[in-house]
């Protein structure tokens, strides 16, 4: 699940960002890695663990699914975490830069 969700956001994003590619005012294309690097990520794991579990890696357990549901949604929630610190950092529209310049005069 946690493979299936992130590649899902990662796909959307890049869906957003390619929509918007002329300018990245809003920084999307780095939301977009991080979710393509979550998916690879995911990945490995799921690869190696196949390796591991062999046909028992089909047929995972309820409780399993719930944990690894609630992990993707934790790595995606972190993903729009990220993202909203470097859009606040970068401040591509000047918003922040012009509140505290006119604090300061």
């Amino acid at each position: 699940m946690t493979l299936l969700i992130s590649v899902f956001a990662a796909i959307i994003a890049t869906i957003v960002w390619y929509k918007n590619a002329p300018k990245d005012d809003w920084k999307v294309g780095t939301l977009a890695l991080m979710y393509w690097g979550a998916s690879l990520m995911w990945m490995c794991d799921a690869i190696f663990e196949y390796a591991e579990l062999k046909e028992e890696f089909f047929q995972p357990a309820v409780a399993d699914m719930i944990n690894d549901s609630f992990l993707g949604l934790t790595v995606v929630a972190l993903g729009l975490i990220i993202w909203l610190v470097v859009l606040l950092v970068k401040d591509p529209k000047g918003v922040l830069r012009a509140k505290f310049l006119a604090k300061k005069n």
